[in-house]
């Protein structure tokens, strides 16, 4: 357990005791007060894949192809685009995530080992922007064209190429990290609950038999190793829906 989660922790009891104190607990025996429609719509985001909330077009065409590269489809499953990535991405990059709320982005900024990785004032949403951008300009000046309208081939020795951190990009872009933030991003897209855009119709869920956002599992804690042939649920079905197990 992370030291964060074990303070969290913690307060959670040392608060949970005050209300004891102070004869405002409820007890509950058996079974959770929970409902299936219990939790307001408003909760959860309002995800339009048809509309960029982050990207430019051309932007969200790039990514398009470069999560096709990532995770091409095949007769396990869709592909990345396919799967709704770059709406997952988009939407990402246009909330907390994309403002690093989360990541320190004040200096000073030193150069470490390259175990530590590098540092960055940028944010998420503007290490794509800056990155994105510099990859275009790279793409034009070699090949004549933008990224997704390159070869497959062409496209995936351009990604092996930032990959080994080989690729001429400007300074204020590290091919490697930038490489390996997108990759994360897309893989984050795939495996999502649909709610947040990306994995489109629980497509790898399916494919894995990943159960989903189910409340209840114990009926099959004791059926190790078993295909137990369950359809996934995903956040927005369950409150939407009853669900039974």
């Amino acid at each position: 357990m992370r030291r964060r989660e074990f303070i969290t922790m913690l307060t959670g009891f040392m608060v949970a005791g005050t209300f004891v104190q102070k004869g405002c607990a409820t007890i509950i025996n058996s079974t959770m007060p929970w409902k299936a429609d219990a939790t307001p719509m408003s909760f959860y985001p309002v995800i339009d894949e048809h509309k960029l909330v982050f990207f430019t077009q051309s932007e969200a065409d790039v990514m398009g192809a470069i999560a096709d590269c990532f995770i091409p489809s095949d007769e396990l499953g869709i592909g990345g685009k396919e799967a709704g990535c770059v709406t997952f991405i988009d939407n990402q990059l246009a909330g907390a995530f994309g403002k690093g709320t989360k990541q320190y982005l004040v200096g000073p900024f030193l150069k470490g080992t390259p175990e530590q990785g590098p540092q960055y004032s940028f944010s998420p949403a503007e290490r794509y922007k800056i990155g994105l951008a510099a990859l275009d300009t790279y793409c034009k000046n070699t090949d004549g064209k933008s990224f997704d309208k390159l070869s497959n081939e062409r496209q995936i020795a351009i990604l092996e190429a930032m990959e080994e951190g080989t690729l001429p990009l400007p300074d204020n872009v590290h091919p490697k990290a930038l490489f390996e933030l997108m990759l994360q991003n897309v893989r984050e897209g795939y495996l999502s609950d649909p709610i947040y855009g990306g994995n489109k119709g629980m497509a790898s869920w399916k494919m894995l038999g990943f159960p989903g956002a189910r409340y209840d599992f114990r009926f099959a804690m004791d059926r190790k190793g078993e295909n137990l042939g369950i359809e996934p649920i995903s956040l927005v079905m369950r409150s939407n829906h009853k669900q039974g197990i």
